[in-house]
């Protein structure tokens, strides 16, 4: 389960209705937007919950790296680390043994949405957040066209500007259309991205205070 952001309940009961059983409960990042149930899910299923080991979260997690390979059988989920919107968000790379050696779809959390890219200022300085995410487009950019892309957020969403209402995209299709991920010089990339930010969402600080465990929700 990557980015839950509901009630366990919504998650466990889907598990239950298709058979399967939660290995892992991962956050592609460290969300300041809203508070993350990814934990509250781990400890109800008994998953690893997964962060990357930059996150400086203060609790018990599996800490991964860049190339980190998790296997669950016929499928293999490789990590990404993809600094920018966050400086600890990672992309997983997945793959169906079954069906190639080859990634099928990648889970982007809020690095690549559909339409844009994800906004730099939340936790770094603007600028430094937007150099690092030209950084991960190029790596992003280094993906073959077929693959699926699946984000983490879309239209209606803080974390980014302009994004559609799909729920999904191709590498390729973003690769040609999508308005950050086309950019391909450095300085123009910045510039694009740190003009017309969105408002903060309330709070930014304090939730992503309470998803690193540094502090308590409130009741």
């Amino acid at each position: 389960m990557c980015d839950p952001i509901d009630e366990p309940e919504i998650y466990i009961r889907a598990a239950e209705e298709n058979g399967l059983r939660l290995v892992y409960v991962i956050d592609t990042h460290v969300h300041a937007d809203h508070i993350s149930g990814a934990r509250k899910l781990a400890t109800r299923t008994g998953a690893r919950y997964m962060l990357h080991a930059s996150s400086g979260a203060r609790f018990p997690f599996l800490a991964v790296h860049e190339g980190d390979v998790l296997s669950l059988g016929n499928v293999e989920i490789r990590v990404l680390h993809t600094p920018g919107h966050t400086p600890e968000h990672i992309l997983l790379l997945v793959t169906d043994k079954t069906r190639s050696d080859e990634p099928w779809f990648a889970l982007t959390g809020h690095t690549l949405m559909v339409g844009d890219m994800g906004r730099t200022e939340l936790v770094s300085q603007p600028e430094v957040g937007a150099q690092a995410l030209f950084e991960s487009a190029q790596r992003i950019l280094a993906l073959p066209d077929y693959l699926e892309v699946l984000p983490g957020a879309f239209a209606g969403s803080v974390c980014g500007r302009a994004l559609s209402g799909k729920p999904m995209s191709t590498i390729g299709f973003e690769r040609r259309y999508n308005r950050a991920l086309r950019i391909r010089d450095r300085d123009e990339f910045i510039r694009f991205m740190v003009h017309d930010v969105p408002p903060r969402p309330p709070q930014a600080q304090s939730i992503r205070g309470v998803n690193l465990g540094l502090e308590v929700p409130e009741a």
